[in-house]
């Protein structure tokens, strides 16, 4: 084709043409500069982005996966018998209903976060789901902790969603995966650090007259609020409005996001449409398929370690289960953060997903399968390198392939929100101690089936796409439209290759 317009280009390496409308359409701050020039003053911008934005979020999410997984050491430090609950049910009931009011409100978030600015919702919900955290330190009974985990699921539901739609906003698509990698990092460091800080705080039973496990919840939610409040001045808004960027640099970032077949730097307005074409996108309904793969367990795990460390026949005090805790979530950590690279790098996210998934059901076959307590603390082990990595890998797919700010924002909402409303399975499945032989096998039944099955699907069904692309068969959808018209398509365009 002749028109520029429509002479694309992969995104792997994208023609003259292309780049060439780019720049007449943005003002280019370094018009004037060379090329090596150029680069030298983008590795700048990038490294003050990481800089600025990433260690800030970290700290936030940390925060987050420790109050809502925090009972899970609160148990252990005898939170079910001060309050009397029923075990498994009632206790089980307290960590369903939190994933209730956490997925169903989640969806919303993101256009919340859009419309508000982030410098504004995420600061207002850190504080109130502190305070909801704070309020579980001082209940009584079975219906007093049901309401404040109720509440701390629909507080906390706009942060994880809202984080990582947040920085698919600023970075490149072979940029994000690590950074949301490392951002996610944090709930594997938050399991290392929790399990240090109940066992720290479970000393000062009896303090105020008041038990351990509640001094937990109190000092954990207190320390939320004060992030929170300093979230006001410390987390930043999108790029065409970061007070932190000059003028130059907010023109670098939208036109470098430009380069990279994004719009999600530039304002666009709410419309109906935006959910109606998420709804419609096969990739956000095997997405959810595959993320429930991996968040299901991921709570299961979070939720229910200390109990089976506790359970593993080395008549383990409360203390020492909640420090045993603490590495399988350390070297979960640093896979997490190595898979974002690699997976940066290589751009097969897919495969990632799939060989890491296989070592998490070899994990859980061990739990199920062996009575030696030193291969099921081994398998433990697995089980977390197998799922932590997959969760950041996973939400880095679905946002490298979808384009456009509100429906990238609705995808990823309905799929992280899908995700959590399997915590209800993950809160419900560990019964009959010390071996839970139901839970493992939900575990592999799920890790099997929708993480390794999806990510395997996902990954042949984007290839057979890019290759009908690349071979010119999508051409038809661009014919005789506009440049506007051809953006507005998002990744329906010819030119948009997928991830894989």
């Amino acid at each position: 084709m002749a028109d520029p317009e429509k002479n694309f280009a992969s995104h792997d390496s994208q023609d003259e043409d292309t780049i060439g409308t780019i720049q007449g359409v943005l003002p280019d701050p370094d018009a004037h500069l060379s090329q090596e020039e150029k680069d030298k003053i983008d590795r700048k911008l990038v490294w003050k982005l990481d800089w600025i934005l990433i260690p800030w979020l970290c700290i936030l999410y940390l925060l987050a996966f420790l109050d809502r997984t925090n009972i899970g050491n609160a148990k252990v430090a005898h939170l079910t018998d001060d309050l009397q609950l029923s075990l498994p049910h009632e206790y089980n009931a307290t960590l369903t209903i939190f994933f209730v009011s956490y997925s169903v409100f989640e969806p919303l978030t993101n256009v919340l976060l859009k419309r508000l600015r982030p410098s504004i919702f995420i600061p207002i919900i850190m504080i109130l789901w502190g305070a909801s955290m704070t309020g579980m330190g001082f209940v009584h009974n079975y219906s007093g902790l049901l309401a404040a985990r109720w509440f701390l699921g629909l507080t906390e539901a706009g942060l994880f969603p809202g984080v990582n739609y947040y920085l698919s906003c600023w970075y490149k698509r072979s940029e994000f995966g690590v950074r949301a990698a490392i951002f996610f990092s944090a709930a594997a460091v938050s399991g290392s650090f929790g399990g240090l800080l109940a066992a720290a705080i479970e000393q000062m039973n009896g303090v105020g007259g008041r038990p351990g496990w509640s001094w937990i919840f109190i000092l954990e939610g207190l320390l939320t609020v004060i992030f929170g409040v300093a979230s006001f001045w410390m987390v930043h808004d999108f790029p065409d409005q970061a007070r932190f960027l000059s003028e130059d640099d907010r023109a670098r970032v939208v036109r470098r996001l430009k380069t990279d077949q994004q719009s999600s730097a530039e304002h666009e307005e709410w419309k109906i449409s935006y959910l109606i074409a998420g709804l419609k996108d096969w990739k956000m309904w095997l997405g959810m398929a595959i993320y429930m793969g991996c968040d299901m367990p991921l709570y299961a795990f979070s939720l229910f370690l200390p109990s089976i460390i506790q359970e593993l026949g080395w008549g383990t005090s409360t203390v020492r289960a909640q420090l045993l805790s603490v590495p399988p979530y350390a070297a979960a950590a640093v896979l997490t953060v190595a898979i974002g690279f690699i997976a940066d790098r290589t751009r097969q996210r897919g495969l990632c997903n799939i060989f890491v998934s296989l070592v998490g059901v070899v994990g859980f076959l061990m739990l199920l399968a062996s009575t030696d307590p030193r291969v099921k603390y081994a398998g433990t082990f697995l089980g977390a390198l197998g799922i932590y990595p997959c969760i950041s890998n996973t939400i880095s797919w679905m946002a490298n392939n979808i384009e456009g700010v509100y429906k990238r924002g609705v995808v990823l909402g309905f799929v992280i929100g899908w995700g959590n409303l399997n915590g209800i399975v993950s809160s419900n499945i560990y019964f009959n101690p010390p071996r839970y032989l139901e839970g493992h096998g939900v575990l592999v039944a799920y890790m099997t089936v929708f993480l390794f099955g999806g990510s395997l699907l996902m990954t042949v069904l984007l290839r057979v796409e890019n290759r009908r692309r690349r071979e010119g068969k999508r051409d038809y959808r661009v014919e005789g439209k506009s440049a506007a018209e051809i953006e507005a398509l998002g990744d329906n365009r010819p030119d948009f290759i997928y991830t894989i």
